[in-house]
């Protein structure tokens, strides 16, 4: 069209006019809209390992309004509450505050209620899916690092408190030997992890009533033909070596609740102190974890290799012990391997000690069933988080895992995080960030002290506080504590 004014006129109305952006343009500028908005900084490191719909805005329902603690948000915000030294909610919202102040939108309120309620709303299905994605591509990328090209999963359990309210002393009770109000909830987790990546697979919640070996049944899913299953003396039953064996999975584990099988009654000497024995069935009694038909399924015999390992290291609390598994083949798997093997099942504590004590998992925070089991599920998540980037690390300095302390990995990352939370950082700029950052976790290699002996003991002495022995609104403290005097004359 042409205009006919009287002083512009044949000016053509077009040219006043922009190109029409593109949809690729639109679509650019919308995702750098939320990103400016976004708290998911962390989300560049570990990204490419979230699936982005488990974390995208829903249609309807919970999250489907864009707010500050949108469902990306607070799943960001949740694992930097785990990764932090402090792990209180307020840290997350200070960091609210200040990633806002620093790109000039407004700043949210100081009260942890917003985010708390944003965090309720996050569903133990999503945050499964999520754990079970980071663990299968641990899995892909440690396939180098199998023992004889095959997986091991190893297995332990370990126990955690919370906070003493009804709710959970319902799910998880106190120890029945103290008292009301003077115990905490207590609760057993049954962990599998891989020993090559230490990767966290699976896990069972339950009480003290439960015991690792139920647990552990419960996992059975997580087990495919060809893994090595590797547990302690808990976890010798014949039930589940035959269980185990129908999956196409092998056993090693320490002899339990049975007599060794001496040379003389065993069917084959493979070496020194290496027999191929015949376990039978074991008789029926009430207190079998398992039902009376199982056990009439359960065969006769089972053929097991049995192998006795003397310990020389000084300091050691056994002498020698016995191992059993389903690798009879002794050219294939010699005792030595088996034995190291073994001696390598001892990182499964490791494992835990890093969940546990260098992300304070010890003592749980939430004060309600549901919001604890989320809280668990966040720790496993940041836990897989940072053995990806310790697997990474390792591939590129060719070393293995292990090799990498789990604790420089949790460290570099606190200190990379504020970095990558910079406003004027672009993507390129990140990426060379993450690229030092992975650099950097692999440039602190742990030295290897084999048969190194730490006594497992406290040296500084605790504060001399009575112990609650009463509901505190009943108990009353002793007056003159502290204050002895000597007897007069």
């Amino acid at each position: 069209m042409t205009t006919h004014t009287l002083f512009l006129p044949g000016f053509h109305l077009a040219t006043l006019r922009r190109k029409p952006r593109s949809a690729a343009q639109k679509l650019a500028e919308e995702k750098a809209k939320i990103r400016h908005h976004s708290l998911s900084q962390l989300g560049e490191c570990f990204g490419r390992f979230i699936p982005r719909q488990e974390l995208a805005i829903s249609r309807q329902g919970q999250f489907s309004r864009r707010r500050l603690f949108s469902k990306e948000n607070t799943f960001w915000g949740f694992f930097s509450q785990i990764l932090d030294a402090d792990g209180g909610c307020q840290e997350v919202v200070r960091k609210a505050q200040a990633f806002a102040a620093s790109r000039d939108l407004p700043i949210p309120s100081g009260s942890t209620s917003a985010y708390c309620q944003a965090r309720s709303k996050l569903t133990q299905e999503s945050l499964k899916k999520i754990l079970g994605h980071m663990a299968d591509i641990l899995q892909q990328q440690g396939k180098e690092n199998r023992w004889k090209g095959r997986r091991v999963i190893v297995v332990d359990g370990t126990g955690v408190s919370m906070p003493d309210t009804p709710m959970n002393q319902m799910e998880w009770p106190q120890s029945g030997t103290q008292k009301p109000g003077c115990g905490f909830p207590l609760a057993r987790i049954c962990a599998c992890f891989c020993l090559q990546t230490g990767a966290l697979l699976s896990y069972r919640l339950g009480s003290l009533r439960n015991a690792e070996l139920p647990l552990l049944r419960q996992q059975w899913d997580c087990f495919k033909s060809g893994d090595i299953f590797l547990g302690d003396k808990g976890f010798c039953s014949y039930y589940d070596v035959w269980e185990f064996q129908n999956r196409g999975v092998d056993s090693v584990m320490t002899l339990a609740r049975r007599t060794p099988v001496e040379a003389s009654s065993a069917i084959t000497v493979l070496g020194p102190d290496d027999l191929l024995i015949r376990w039978p069935k074991p008789a029926w009694n009430k207190n079998l974890s398992y039902s009376r038909e199982i056990w009439e399924r359960l065969p006769e015999h089972l053929t097991l290799r049995q192998i006795k390992v003397s310990v020389n290291t000084p300091g050691m609390r056994a002498e020698s012990f016995y191992i059993v598994t389903t690798l009879t083949d002794a050219k294939a798997y010699s005792a030595h391997d088996l034995a190291d093997l073994y001696y390598r099942r001892w990182d499964v504590e490791l494992f835990f000690r890093d969940i546990k004590t260098t992300m304070a998992m010890e003592v749980l925070r939430c004060r309600t069933p549901a919001s604890i089991g989320k809280e668990i599920l966040m720790h496993f998540i940041v836990y897989n988080a940072v053995r990806l980037l310790i697997v990474d690390a390792a591939r590129q300095v060719k070393i293995q895992p292990r090799r990498i302390g789990f604790k420089t990995g949790v460290q570099t990352l606190r200190q990379w995080e504020p970095q990558l939370n910079q406003a004027y950082r672009d993507q390129r700029e990140q990426r060379r960030l993450i690229g030092l950052l992975i650099e950097a976790i692999g440039a602190s290699v742990l030295t290897s002290r084999p048969g190194r002996r730490e006594p497992r003991c406290l040296k500084r002495r605790p504060k001399p506080f009575a112990l609650l022995t009463a509901p505190r609104h009943q108990m009353v403290e002793t007056p003159h504590r502290s204050r002895y005097r000597a007897k007069q004359a």
